[in-house]
Parts: C-alpha cells; structure tokens; sequence
C-alpha cells in the first residue's frame, strides 16, 4: 500500500521573517568584510568591531 501526503507550499508570510534575516545577515557579513575604515568612521569602536569582525570570519585585513 503507498501512502502520498498532500504537499502544500509554504506561504510567503511564514517565510518573509526568515528571508528577511538572512538578507540583514548577508549584508552585516559583506559590510564587516568590505569595511575599510569608511563606515567606521564615527568612531574608535565601531572602528575596533569591524576590524574584529574581519578576523572572526577569516578576511585578512592588514
């Protein structure tokens, strides 16, 4: 005997949350990586986390 479930797509109002995240995480991540010193220049600490940020994820910076 086979059994088939009834497959129903996801609707886009359950997923927007995740797709939403996911898009602020890529761009955190292209920000903290492409950052040379042009978004941090309001100051030394927003300046020391992207260049820690840099060294989490392995992009040489110096």
């Amino acid at each position: 005997m086979q059994h088939t479930a009834d497959v129903q797509p996801l609707p886009l109002r359950e997923l927007m949350p995740a797709l939403i995240l996911g898009a602020f995480l890529v761009l955190m991540i292209y920000l903290v990586q492409f950052d040379q010193g042009a978004i941090s220049q309001t100051g030394v600490f927003l300046h020391e986390l992207m260049h820690d940020g840099r060294h989490l994820l392995g992009v040489p910076c110096h």
